[in-house]
């Protein structure tokens, strides 16, 4: 099975399913438009992909924009689909931070017991308020093994 990436197609049948003269896809290669991948002996294989972007070619022909123009729109759409990965890939990491960054503040809260019997969550080095009274009962085991107290 193959993908939608895979070059399988010879110029001419690739031609026929953009429904296009193969000489009109050798010229797009020339300008730089649409590049398929090269077999030994320098064959032209073209993707599924490849044909799609000959028929989007196509239709940008037929609306009347030049092939300077379709071929600055085919780099554009090739930057936005990089700055879209890279947006989604900073976006993971910061997700990542994140998470990372809400367990170590987990980790470094201390548990107290209220007045009223109530929990109470204290920072890290924040004393109860002296109406409270309240006792430290239990911290989280840090990292490097220390416990509040000892």
């Amino acid at each position: 099975m193959t993908d939608d990436v895979t070059p399988v197609f010879v110029i001419s049948v690739a031609a026929q399913l953009a429904d296009m003269h193969p000489q009109t896809l050798r010229q797009y290669d020339r300008l730089g438009i649409v590049r398929p991948q090269r077999q030994r002996g320098k064959q032209r294989r073209y993707s599924a992909r490849d044909v799609e972007l000959l028929r989007e070619v196509q239709r940008l022909s037929k609306d009347g924009v030049s092939l300077e123009g379709i071929k600055r729109i085919m780099e554009l759409e090739h930057q936005v689909q990089a700055l879209q990965s890279r947006v989604s890939e900073l976006t993971e990491e910061l997700e990542a931070e994140r998470s990372t960054r809400r367990l170590q503040s987990d980790l470094s809260r201390v548990f107290a017991a209220g007045s009223a019997g109530d929990v109470v969550t204290l920072a890290r080095g924040e004393r109860p308020r002296p109406r409270s009274q309240a006792l430290v009962v239990w911290e989280p085991r840090r990292q490097s093994g220390r416990q509040l107290g000892r």
